[in-house]
């Protein structure tokens, strides 16, 4: 094999690595906001891990944030205004990352 064959193979391997970990990072964030979003209606225990399940699916539905926030929104009382959504979903990715960080680092 080739010195850029090796490369190539090397940064393929690279990038499937990383878009593993940002899929991971998202569904982490996504249940962690499913969690959040839970509280906030009262919901705990099985409710409340029910509806985080719920949150993760929604993020299939197509790219990028904008189909769990609908869920999360569409769901919440209007007393939780879409700033509090938005932040707490900047803060939930933050502590997503670091989470599965510390478990790639295990």
């Amino acid at each position: 094999m080739s010195g850029f064959e090796e490369r190539k193979k090397g940064f393929e391997a690279k990038w499937a690595h990383d878009e593993e970990l940002r899929f991971k990072v998202m569904a982490r964030r996504n249940k962690l906001l499913g969690l959040w979003a839970a509280g906030q209606k009262g919901l705990s225990g099985a409710a409340a891990e029910a509806y985080a399940k719920e949150v993760v699916a929604a993020d299939f539905e197509e790219p990028g944030d904008e189909d769990v926030f609908r869920k999360v929104r569409a769901d919440l009382p209007a007393s939780v205004s879409d700033h509090t959504i938005r932040r707490t979903m900047e803060e939930l990715l933050m502590t997503a990352a670091d989470q599965v960080q510390k478990e790639v680092k295990k």
